[in-house]
């Protein structure tokens, strides 16, 4: 036991991009991968990470003194940066803990689908980050491990079970038979706009509302570029800050570039995994004939759609408004603007398109995004940190439009932190009561409706 904690001691000291391959090798091989292609794809993880590592140092280097300087110069402090999801995804992939998670995260689904009381197949690994990240957190603030797995475990649950509601959704306006979307950024939104859509439609202003999505395209474009995107930002904190012109056009350009290579470095974490999100396919095709399963695969395969994308160019420029004006909030919204796509896909599904809610419900949504995103930097930045990633010498701290900002993951990670012994059993009841609404009384109404 004892050559075997130097071993893992060993691999942790060496950290994450060292780290990284070996884990993602097992778990490949796990699946059934060959011995090189397993290694080749945690390689290209590892290689990943330190490019996003990279990336994130000079967007804080830039970005960093220039948000100090607008602070001080305009009197509003956002002082948390929104780094990206990806720069998130990297962070949790470089805890010591998340092999324990991801393990947890898979053995939960299969659990699952053994007991039939999910019929969601989640084989996009990628995307466990997203409920293994509520663990990092709880495990870093609490530094116990079971309440750091008992997180994640429950997030892989509220993620399962949202994910068989909504999957109609997916289905009927969408097109997709047989997929459900267990991406918590996309699903999260839902959370939140279930009771809002509830709510507009009593209201005939909104339910009845004509606005088109042709209406609003002929008034975005060029500008719904992430490149031009990311150099308007750019432009406008340097000009905020008081900068001159040359460094006004230098942090313009500095932007711009972070949002193209962000997703770039992004995409070598997504090819990485993927020949283990395969191998995991295969694998549980193999162990689950002949039931009824919906492959849970990564929001992505929506968010090209039109509706979406136009809802997503609309609400890009309000999120920034509501940042600026918004009581409470430090987070200054930049790489997950490129994402916001990702929000709104499952309101624009929920309200069949019906432009005016999906703006009213994507303000709503933002604005949690920034106040949860807001509470929880610190703890954010404090990980970053622990995980090697050097945040330069500015007080900046770091957020995203990901980990605990999403509504249903903030709330999970208070209950493990705040006072678990209360937190927890109050959650569980609260689910628990959605739970029965939705898989009972729900499927009551439908037999009675259809009798």
């Amino acid at each position: 036991m004892n050559y075997v904690m130097k071993v893992f001691n060993f691999f942790i000291d060496a950290g994450p991009t060292v780290m990284l391959p070996v884990i993602i090798t097992i778990i490949g091989m796990i699946f059934g991968l060959k011995i090189s292609r397993a290694f080749k794809s945690g390689l290209t993880l590892g290689i990943g990470f330190a490019g996003i590592k990279l990336i994130l140092d000079f967007m804080t280097t830039n970005v960093g003194p220039a948000a100090k300087a607008m602070v001080e110069r305009t009197g509003v402090k956002l002082d948390a940066l929104d780094v990206g999801w990806g720069s998130i995804a990297a962070i949790t992939w470089a805890s010591p803990i998340i092999a324990i998670l991801i393990f947890a995260i898979l053995l939960v689904n299969i659990v699952l689908l053994i007991l039939k009381r999910t019929h969601t197949l989640d084989v996009d690994i990628w995307n466990y980050h997203h409920m293994a990240i509520v663990g990092v957190m709880v495990y870093f603030v609490t530094k116990n491990v079971f309440l750091g797995v008992g997180a994640a475990v429950l997030m892989a649950i509220i993620t399962f079970k949202i994910s068989d509601w909504s999957q109609p959704m997916v289905e009927d306006f969408f097109g997709i038979p047989g997929v459900s979307l267990p991406t918590v950024s996309a699903l999260s939104s839902l959370v939140i706009a279930w009771p809002l859509n509830w709510l507009l439609d009593r209201i005939p202003l909104f339910r009845n509302s004509k606005f088109t999505i042709k209406d609003a395209q002929k008034y975005l474009g060029f500008f719904g570029d992430s490149m031009i995107m990311g150099g308007i930002i750019g432009l406008a904190i340097g000009a905020l800050a008081g900068y001159d012109i040359k460094a006004i056009l230098q942090l313009g350009v500095s932007m711009a570039a972070v949002l193209v290579l962000i997703p770039k470095m992004t995409s070598l974490f997504m090819e990485g995994l993927m020949p283990i999100s395969d191998a995991a396919q295969k694998w549980s095709q193999e162990k689950f004939k002949g039931r009824k399963l919906f492959i849970g695969l990564d929001a992505a395969v929506v968010v090209g759609n039109p509706d979406v994308i136009t809802t997503a160019l609309i609400i890009i420029p309000l999120t920034i408004a509501t940042a600026l004006v918004l009581p409470g909030n430090r987070v200054l919204p930049f790489a997950d603007l490129a994402v916001v796509p990702f929000r709104v896909a499952m309101v624009v599904a929920l309200t069949r398109g019906n432009l005016l809610k999906n703006i009213i419900i994507g303000l709503v949504i933002t604005a949690s995004l920034l106040w949860c995103g807001s509470a929880t930097s610190p703890v954010l930045t404090a990980i970053a940190k622990s995980v090697g990633i050097n945040l330069g010498s500015s007080s900046m701290l770091i957020s995203s439009f990901a980990a605990t900002s999403m509504i249903q993951s903030y709330l999970v990670f208070i209950a493990f932190t705040y006072n678990p012994l209360i937190g927890i059993p109050v959650l569980l009841v609260v689910f628990g009561a959605v739970w029965y609404f939705f898989d009972v009384v729900r499927d009551v109404n439908k037999e009675r409706t259809e009798a």
